[in-house]
């Protein structure tokens, strides 16, 4: 037996519903239905109605055990209804999962894994509500005022167009693994991502290297901002000056030729 096998009779015994029901909602017959409760993998177009019909992504029906964790207290997207292993608690409020610096490697493995998530600390914020929230820790100096220790909280954004030029994301991906960076879109499949620290260069990155994207809602900082923090905002506004005052300058002398 599959661990997929195994979530689909969990399913469907779990939902009082027979086999020739789910066949028939999925316009297959029943003795092929059958097939995939004893072992058989359908294929990607059924798999896609089969996740679909029950809500379940296809990451959490293929790879993971939906029966060791609570079904019920996963949540679900407002669109298309696919649930995510977001956990929340007895009164349905979102907890804030905690992803500490030690298991952000950890996190790129167990991000689409109910009992990783579930293991991680929590907080709630009685401010931040109608959303999926979780919290990331800052690294390095790219993004300041941001020191490393503090920790970014960011709201779950369901699809890449929702991304908006030039606001701050956690964005993690195969290749980079978490990052707080400021985004634009470029075309359809390439996402820029750009620190505010200007001594580093910005770097794009390919849509279909994009694990999850979470949108800036607020910030805990666990170090007080000092003087010369604030004054890194006012060195980069300068510099910004300068390049403006550079492009006009060669711009005149273009003309001038």
């Amino acid at each position: 037996m599959s661990t997929f096998s195994d979530n689909l009779r969990y399913l469907r015994v779990k939902n009082g519903l027979t086999q020739q029901m789910i066949a028939d909602a999925l316009l297959i017959p029943a003795d092929r239905y059958r097939k995939y409760e004893a072992s058989t993998d359908p294929p990607l177009d059924c798999l896609q109605k089969i996740s679909r019909y029950y809500h379940v992504s296809i990451d959490l029906l293929l790879s993971f055990d939906i029966r060791r964790v609570p079904y019920e207290n996963l949540l679900q997207l407002e669109e298309n209804r696919i649930l995510l292993p977001i956990t929340v608690d007895s009164n349905g409020e979102n907890r804030i999962e905690i992803i500490p610096a030690k298991a952000q490697a950890g996190y790129l493995a167990g991000y689409s894994d109910p009992e990783f998530i579930e293991a991680l600390q929590h907080i709630s914020l009685p401010f931040l509500r109608n959303g999926k929230y979780r919290a990331f820790p800052v690294t390095g100096d790219s993004m300041p005022p941001h020191k490393e220790g503090s920790f970014v909280v960011g709201e779950y954004v369901e699809k890449l167009d929702n991304i908006v030029n030039g606001k701050t994301y956690i964005l993690v991906t195969r290749t980079n693994g978490i990052a707080y960076k400021r985004l634009s879109r470029k075309g359809e499949n390439v996402i820029e991502a750009k620190s505010d620290n200007t001594i580093y260069e910005p770097y794009e990155v390919k849509a279909s290297e994009v694990l999850e994207v979470w949108r800036y809602a607020c910030s805990i900082a666990t170090q007080e901002f000092e003087h010369d923090d604030l004054s890194l905002l006012s060195v980069k506004d300068v510099m910004q000056g300068l390049r403006n005052d550079f492009t006009a300058l060669r711009t005149e002398f273009n003309q001038r030729k």
